[in-house]
């Protein structure tokens, strides 16, 4: 078979609210998949449009609107940008945009950064809304990196992402199976804000508390574990169920860092346990947290060590879902699914997402 090469930006705004990941790709197809992520960067969102943002689900309706169509023109221009400094031509502008209301029981996973005002504005074709076709299937509509991890990343055991929310994707007797495991950097970060710094460097604040028994096993009593098969997590599960139980914990905020970094250590382990066919696994760790060098630590404290961690470089370790998003696009323009039924519950297989051009 003859190599088919395609080309486009994934474009990924996660929940921590951090910035704009873009990564131009290259993707060959020759009956297996190969990818190169040729330039990349994480552009800040100027301070008025991160407030915005991350406030975005408490903003009234003709706020919100104008909030999707700002963000979409803000995300345009600086496509626009990039694309004429790198003197490039993707096939395809392939955004995530940025989440509102995550409510796949209600039908409903909502994320801005409106696709005609991205499209306008950037010059190319935009490709978005990839979560709505799954969710009215009956799905979550998420997470769905695992189609990536499945077609570009196969021999690796387990794919884990340590975003604003955690998720791990791994394969089933033959499927791809994946869901949200815990929050990450969204309770993290906010920990570290009130000492004065947006995230915690390498864990080392965690390090310095103390583990507070009583809100660990609290944490791990949250409904959300004992749940089987497809879920996800939105901001709206960590306002309802976690941040209750650390606001009553009255601990200092390192005792806080300390026992959730255990908490989600733990749950990781139960997963990488429950689900290996192997003695030593392989774990591909991407994502801001793979730079949260204690939380690796106690990772291996309870898997006891037996894993491998798979080498990943800068590029690979923080722009991975960009990357991922890319392709999605890339799947989209070919007509094939790009959204597994076994990691979303959904009714069926489906191609996800809106072409704008």
């Amino acid at each position: 078979m003859n190599k088919i090469s395609y080309t486009s930006i994934g474009l990924m705004s996660g929940t921590s609210g951090d910035g704009l990941d873009l990564a131009y790709c290259q993707y060959e197809f020759d009956g297996n998949w190969t990818f190169e992520i040729t330039e990349a960067l994480t552009i800040p969102f100027p301070a008025d449009l991160a407030e915005m943002l991350m406030s975005s689900h408490l903003l009234s309706a003709q706020e919100l609107a104008l909030l999707d169509v700002s963000f979409g023109n803000w995300m345009g221009e600086q496509v626009h940008d990039f694309c004429a400094e790198k003197q490039i031509k993707p096939m395809a502008i392939c955004s995530h945009g940025h989440t509102v209301f995550h409510q796949p029981s209600k039908g409903l996973s909502l994320q801005i950064g409106n696709g005609w005002s991205l499209q306008q504005s950037s010059g190319e074709v935009v490709i978005n809304d990839f979560r709505m076709k799954d969710v009215q299937l009956g799905g979550q509509g998420a997470p769905l990196v695992p189609i990536g991890d499945h077609l570009l990343f196969s021999t690796i055991d387990f794919c884990i992402n340590l975003g604003g929310i955690a998720n791990i994707s791994m394969s089933k007797e033959g499927s791809r199976i994946a869901f949200d495991t815990c929050p990450f950097n969204l309770l993290l970060n906010s920990q570290a804000r009130k000492l004065g710094h947006p995230y915690d460097d390498g864990g080392k604040w965690a390090s310095e508390g103390k583990l507070d028994m009583t809100l660990f096993k609290k944490f791990n009593s949250l409904p959300y574990y004992d749940k089987k098969g497809a879920k996800s997590l939105g901001r709206e599960d960590i306002d309802q169920h976690f941040l209750p139980l650390i606001d009553k914990s009255n601990l200092s905020e390192k005792d806080i860092l300390r026992t959730l970094v255990e908490h989600y250590a733990y749950q990781f382990s139960e997963v990488i346990k429950s689900y290996k066919n192997v003695n030593q696994p392989s774990v591909l760790i991407t994502g801001g947290g793979a730079y949260h060098s204690f939380f690796i630590q106690r990772l291996d404290h309870h898997l006891q060590s037996n894993w491998q961690k798979v080498a990943a470089n800068s590029k690979l370790i923080e722009f991975k879902e960009a990357l991922v998003f890319g392709f999605l696009g890339v799947l989209k323009l070919r007509g094939e699914n790009n959204c597994l039924a076994s990691v979303t519950g959904a009714s069926e297989d489906s191609c996800g997402g809106t072409l704008y051009s």
